[in-house]
């Protein structure tokens, strides 16, 4: 039976599967015309949220439940982020979704049962808590893809999403067991004790090939990419701006309970996996983000090459490289998120604006959203001062002080080559004319002007002043 202080650790998660309950029997009973409390209520409850998970904070680690469940520095910084996230993706989404009268009511729950399962994920301490987590976050993720119950675009990309996720579940989960199998326990703490003790090393490695592949998966990163792109461009783009920001941070964490937490000493076996997957989610990311003329995909294999940087941070397997893995993660939370919301802005019911040649000429129709959208693509291209340059500097320092040079080189070269898939899309707003029959016009709507404004300037300033988030980042590592 759970004591007090194991309620208590766990309330930021209590108190939000109790809200989401409620606010589903809300849903359920109120008319029409009061579906904007559902979406009020429901930044509430994540305010709410954020300062019971602020209030927690610690500098140590606290248990519950036997040790499943971990309340750390780590945790505190990706459920912040997390809950940020899902906040903005809310303010920005409202329009789209009332416009083409989308379920107002499930779009809200559901992603904030994803959310629930992001927090879980990120604060597991056992192999069940995490397969737990994601499993909440993945099928909250599929339900939300098909959302958009007319369109057949958004089911084919539910069905491919779920059938794919489902074989990288079952992967993952065979790795699992192999790892039990090998230690005996599900406990990720006394993995690492039992790791050099264990006459099993095949069946560690052996299980710790499926955890990297399942890994890969959730982070969308080559050769295991395939499903990303269809499900970004089939998704209603407010599922894509939740879809492409917040499960990344989700994904980080379970990199780092897994091999960070539990299999640290097998640094010498998983540092090489994700060494190739950097190379290769770079190379098949950059290259094929050329060719594309869906800006919704375009960005979608630009996160493939996003995530190959993050990878570089991992490999490093250094408390610089997991902090520098997680600041990555944030800063490309928040530039997914102003990317996804300018096209969001630009759409309406009847036209999605998820073409790159729907830009054409957004400078002489709305000054402002082209400024905001070149900020984020030379922000995402790495250029300074902006946030996405130091994010990209430091992960290729990581990369520099664990001795893989001949990596950094590699993601160097592909910065170098994704500035023209990024400068592309600022080319066709402010040199290319629109076309005769172009319907392209920007939001009105204050809130989400307001919210995407401050989203897209927040790059500036987190690129002149990204140290005191880093630092926040390296102290959840280095911490006593």
């Amino acid at each position: 039976m759970p004591n007090l202080n194991d309620i208590l650790t766990l309330l930021p998660e209590a108190y939000l599967t109790g809200a989401i309950c409620v606010l589903l029997l809300l849903d359920a009973f109120i008319s029409e015309r009061q579906r904007a409390a559902v979406h009020w209520l429901t930044l509430l409850v994540l305010g709410i949220t954020a300062l019971l998970v602020i209030s927690g904070q610690m500098q140590g680690t606290a248990s519950a439940f036997g040790g499943m469940y971990l309340r750390d520095p780590l945790a505190e910084i990706l459920k912040l982020a997390a809950i940020a996230v899902t906040a903005i993706v809310f303010l920005l989404a409202r329009p789209y979704i009332e416009d083409r009268r989308i379920a107002f009511g499930e779009f809200h729950t559901l992603t904030l049962f994803a959310l629930l399962g992001v927090m879980l994920l990120v604060s597991a301490g056992s192999l069940i808590m995490i397969y737990l987590g994601l499993e909440l976050l993945t099928l909250s993720s599929y339900a939300l893809v098909a959302l958009n119950r007319d369109s057949p675009l958004s089911s084919e990309a539910a069905i491919k999403y779920f059938v794919l996720g489902a074989l990288s579940s079952g992967l993952l989960l065979y790795g699992m067991s192999m790892i039990y199998g090998a230690t005996g326990t599900l406990d990720l703490n006394v993995i690492r004790m039992m790791v050099p003790m264990t006459p099993h090393h095949g069946l560690l490695v052996f299980g710790l090939v499926f955890l990297i592949v399942g890994i890969a998966f959730k982070f969308g990163a080559a050769p295991f990419h395939m499903w990303l792109p269809d499900v970004y461009e089939g998704s209603p783009t407010a599922v894509t701006v939740f879809i492409g920001s917040a499960p990344k941070l989700a994904a980080v964490g379970m990199a780092l309970r897994l091999l960070d937490m539990g299999l640290p000493e097998l640094l010498r076996d998983w540092q090489p996996m994700l060494a190739v997957l950097a190379v290769l989610s770079l190379a098949i990311g950059s290259l094929l983000a050329i060719v594309q003329t869906s800006l919704k995909r375009m960005l979608a294999y630009s996160t493939i090459a996003h995530m190959g940087y993050l990878f570089l941070g991992l490999a490093a397997g250094t408390a610089f490289g997991n902090a520098v893995a997680v600041f990555y993660a944030i800063a490309y939370a928040l530039m997914a998120t102003a990317a996804f919301g300018i096209i969001l802005a630009l759409s309406r019911a009847g036209f999605e604006a998820d073409q790159i040649d729907d830009l054409k000429g957004l400078n002489q129709r709305s000054p402002w959203f082209a400024g905001l959208m070149a900020i984020t693509m030379f922000s995402l291209a790495g250029v300074p001062p902006l946030f996405g340059f130091f994010a990209k500097l430091l992960v290729l320092q990581a990369a520099i002080s664990a001795g893989m040079l001949w990596l950094a080189l590699v993601g160097a070269v592909f910065a170098i080559i994704g500035l023209y898939y990024y400068l592309r899309v600022v080319k066709v707003m402010y040199f290319d004319k629109p076309a005769a029959d172009s319907v392209l016009a920007a939001s009105r709507n204050l809130p989400l002007r307001w919210v995407l404004s401050l989203n897209a300037l927040a790059l500036l300033v987190l690129g002149v002043l990204w140290g005191p988030l880093f630092d926040w980042c390296l102290r959840a590592f280095t911490a006593a």
